[in-house]
């Protein structure tokens, strides 16, 4: 038997002299004295830091180079708009760069002949308001002096402003911007110079590109490809034709009204108000109106309240009978949908995201048509709004129900009364019959 000590227990034997009693085996988790790095530790340190330093490089790359990218993005719209003209003189033995270089000849003579013409208006108002400001400065002394009683001259003001500090701060500011003003239209003009030779490029090799393109896909995804190409062109084009029709029609309404009134510069205020109405979405006309209302006002006041009430018809008769009609076969898109995507391109892009938000929303909608399953909806009135309600029944109605009903209820009763009367002379006979029978025997 093992031996006890005092409380029973079992008591352990003590190991024989000169050995060394087996140490227990560590813990799981802990290392021992002398336990070493496991080698996979090192190489994922390392692959960690590659890939943080791989995602900063990246994102620093990719902001650094967003001008470029939003300046491409441009390009390519802008190819695909005049694809369609490109590709009908190219169809005709017409070689695709010397026709990509017409249209690009045709839209630089037009573009510079408006901003000539612009031009020329705003300089030639600028110096009629200048030369009048003498006039308009005595007109509201005038005013000041009748209705406050001072004694305000024109020269003490003019000295005034001449030797004020504000003034001269102002001009050595403006002094200063002058070379950021420079290298902002430097800046503008790379940036038209890179946005044109990227569309040239992407019009005139268009069919080299799409090879290029469809030569690292398989069959069935180049099929794919060239239809969203092909949508992305009949929609981009179409969506700018009928802008440009549009705004030939608001041109020349605007023409109309302005040479009417006798306000100078009808020619380019109507092309300017065609232009900034039509491709400046939902709220261009309201934009393009404010510059005829100013030059209209100085010639009458009443003039801009006409030019204002026209702009608010025009606007009606454009969104409800003519564009409907005219962007119905080229951009089918919901109002709403493209005034949500020109909120949403000019929160990404700025001006640029308003310009190319409805046709880029177009052709993801009219791609992705094709693969949602239509089923015919069923003629249900409440498909058009009518909501079917059941007509709650009148005081008449209710008292003839009630009036009808007491009858069946009174016979109601009389049966089950004429069924309990019968159930109770049943048990009564059936009692008589068991006495009897007890009687008997």
């Amino acid at each position: 038997m093992a031996p006890t000590d005092e409380s029973g227990r079992t008591a352990r034997q003590a190991p024989p002299t000169g050995t060394t009693p087996p140490s227990r085996p560590p813990a799981a988790g802990a290392a021992g004295p002398g336990a070493r790095m496991p080698r996979w530790l090192p190489r994922a340190m390392v692959l960690a830091l590659a890939l943080i330093a791989a995602f900063q490089f990246g994102s620093w790359a990719f902001h650094q180079v967003t001008g470029l990218l939003i300046n491409i993005l441009i390009a390519f719209f802008l190819a695909l708009a005049i694809e369609p003209a490109v590709s009908r003189m190219a169809a005709r033995g017409m070689r695709r760069g010397f026709a990509t270089f017409l249209v690009f000849l045709a839209l630089a003579i037009a573009t510079a002949g408006f901003v000539t013409l612009l031009g020329s208006m705003l300089a030639g108002q600028i110096i009629k308001m200048i030369e009048g400001f003498p006039d308009y400065l005595d007109s509201v002394i005038n005013w000041v002096n009748a209705t406050f009683h001072t004694e305000l001259r024109r020269v003490d003001i003019q000295e005034g402003l001449l030797h004020s500090d504000w003034l001269r701060k102002y001009a050595q500011n403006s002094a200063a911007g002058v070379l950021d003003v420079s290298a902002q239209v430097l800046g503008g003009l790379f940036q038209m110079l890179t946005v044109g030779l990227f569309s040239f490029y992407f019009a005139a090799d268009g069919p080299r590109l799409r090879r290029a393109l469809c030569s690292v896909l398989p069959p069935a995804r180049q099929a794919e490809v060239l239809r969203a190409w092909e949508i992305a062109v009949d929609k981009t084009g179409g969506y700018l034709y009928s802008r440009g029709l549009m705004a030939l029609v608001s041109g020349i309404a605007h023409y109309v009204l302005l040479l009417a009134l006798g306000v100078p510069y009808a020619p380019v205020l109507g092309v300017w108000v065609g232009l900034v109405s039509q491709f400046i979405p939902t709220i261009g006309t309201y934009l393009a109106g404010a510059l005829p209302m100013l030059i209209a006002f100085t010639v009458d006041p009443w003039y801009a309240v006409w030019v204002l009430v026209f702009v608010v018809v025009y606007q009606q008769f454009e969104n409800y009978m003519l564009q409907p009609k005219l962007t119905s076969r080229t951009v089918d898109i919901h109002p709403a949908v493209a005034f949500g995507s020109v909120i949403a391109g000019t929160a990404l892009l700025g001006a640029v995201g308003a310009l190319i938000a409805i046709p880029a929303v177009a052709t993801l909608q009219a791609f992705l048509g094709a693969y949602v399953k239509r089923y015919a909806v069923t003629d249900d009135p409440r498909v058009q709004g009518h909501r079917s309600r059941v007509p709650a029944p009148g005081l008449a109605a209710r008292v003839r129900r009630l009036w009808e009903q007491q009858p069946e209820a009174e016979a109601g009763t009389a049966a089950s009364e004429g069924a309990g009367s019968a159930a109770e002379s049943g048990a009564a006979e059936a009692r008589t019959a068991v006495a009897e029978e007890g009687t008997s025997g």
